[in-house]
């Protein structure tokens, strides 16, 4: 098997540096890969390595997020729909004509208007913890809607998210005790360092303020699954505390050929069951594309 070198790159969009990883053979089929919240493409380093010798992987990091650029949201009005724009013109300057969309949290709702919005540009779908129905919404996000209502209600505790206890908890929920040794702590270290630049606590509440109009698109993304019945993968953490298994087990009402799996594992179940998702995916991709 060969694998293929990681590459790290940027592109310029609409006058913002956008980061990016890519790996392998760009003849072979394109699988772009979206992060969610407070992650970066970090998250998906060894995935890439493991898919290298097949596929060809991109992997850009979100505006306000990883090693892409942070302009102040008094520079870029920060919603999902701007961010959606952002990816969808890079993937446009990458000559990516046809891709495999792997969304996990904030890549769903980006991922999801593309595919949407271009179906005919869509091979597949991949989703790890990546919600597209109101059964995935959980009591976490209670407070996170009221907040988003008024943007005054609950805002302490959601700003005390953004401290370093808030990703520590992410990562770890939810992931069985024999296989905390699996999650790198430099998954939390590095997202808080993103978190503390300066202003990027700012951007992270007004994409929290925004996130209540993702909800509002579920049933336009479930039009989208029924009319064209894209191929669907679902690898879900099934002691998610953010989105439960049942958002995972609904794909099933509109694409009745989905492949579902529930994994012993939390919200980024990709650090605790990475072999066993890689393989998932590798099986797939392979029946599908």
């Amino acid at each position: 098997m060969t694998t293929f070198t990681t590459r790290y790159r940027t592109a310029t969009v609409r006058g913002h540096e956008i980061f990016y990883r890519t790996a392998g053979d760009p003849a072979n089929p394109t699988v772009v890969l979206l992060h969610g919240f407070p992650a970066s493409s970090f998250m998906y380093r060894e995935l890439i390595a493991e898919l290298s010798d097949s596929y060809h992987l991109i992997a850009p990091d979100h505006l306000g997020f990883g090693r892409s650029a942070t302009p102040s949201v008094e520079e870029f009005e920060y919603t999902f729909d701007a961010l959606t724009t952002i990816t969808s013109e890079l993937l446009d300057q990458l000559g990516l004509d046809r891709f495999a969309l792997y969304m996990q949290d904030y890549g769903a709702p980006i991922g999801f208007r593309i595919a949407s919005q271009q179906p005919g540009r869509i091979t597949a779908l991949i989703s790890q913890n990546a919600n597209a129905y109101m059964d995935g919404i959980t009591p976490f996000w209670e407070p996170l809607l009221a907040f988003a209502a008024d943007g005054v209600t609950n805002a302490e505790p959601v700003r005390a998210s953004l401290e370093p206890a808030g990703p520590h908890w992410v990562y770890t929920h939810g992931v069985p005790t024999d296989r905390l040794d699996r999650v790198s702590p430099d998954n939390w270290t590095m997202d808080q360092a993103g978190l503390d630049r300066p202003g990027n606590k700012e951007i992270q509440l007004a994409l929290f303020r925004d996130y209540r109009f993702n909800l509002e698109l579920y049933p336009k993304f479930q039009e989208y699954f029924r009319t064209h019945q894209p191929p669907m993968l679902a690898v879900w953490g099934a002691h998610d505390e953010i989105f439960g298994p049942d958002g995972a087990r609904a794909f099933i009402r509109d694409l009745p050929d989905a492949e579902i799996h529930l994994l012993d594992a939390g919200h980024f179940a990709l650090e605790s069951s990475g072999e066993e998702i890689a393989k998932l995916v590798r099986s797939f991709l392979r029946r599908v594309l």
